[in-house]
């Protein structure tokens, strides 16, 4: 069996309302086991005999939509994949105090990376610090900042992006 973490976007935003044992239902249905979702119904844990994350995510997306009648953009990680972003440390060097640390997961690795950073997001103290294959770190100081990088990502790289916390993710 294999374990995977799943982040869906814009789950109970926007008017879109899922709740917890909807989508256990609908991950279930799939044969996945040891279902479960963590803080918010956007982020489910399970485990499936498939071994290939975009197998998973084409099977997730597939089913969310037939249930919801609306696209989902599904993430898949893996613990391993999540250990590594822990592990890597990327606000090392950032000052800690009232600061907020994000990671932005892409749908897929920009062949090069259009934008130079740090970069300050306009009219806000984000800053958006470093990038790494399919992440792009964050640093935000409250004051509803929060959905700025993902906002800020997707219109920028024309791609579905979706945004956690480092203590999501840890």
């Amino acid at each position: 069996m294999y374990r995977f973490i799943v982040f869906l976007r814009g789950i109970n935003v926007g008017g879109h309302i899922v709740v917890k044992e909807k989508l256990k239902e609908a991950f279930t249905s799939l044969g996945f086991q040891n279902v479960s979702t963590y803080k918010q119904s956007g982020n489910i844990i399970f485990e499936t005999i498939l071994e290939n994350p975009q197998d998973v995510r084409v099977k997730i997306e597939y089913k969310l939509h037939s249930l919801l009648s609306y696209e989902v953009a599904v993430f898949v990680l893996t613990i391993p994949k999540l250990k590594n972003i822990i592990d890597s440390d990327p606000f090392k060097d950032q000052e800690k105090d009232g600061a907020s640390f994000l990671v932005t997961f892409l749908g897929i690795e920009p062949p090069s990376f259009p934008l130079k950073l740090p970069l300050t997001i306009s009219k806000s103290t984000a800053q958006i610090i470093s990038t790494k294959g399919t992440e792009v770190f964050s640093v935000t100081h409250g004051g509803g900042e929060g959905a700025l990088p993902n906002s800020f990502l997707e219109a920028k790289l024309k791609m579905k992006t979706t945004t956690r916390n480092m203590n999501i993710i840890r």
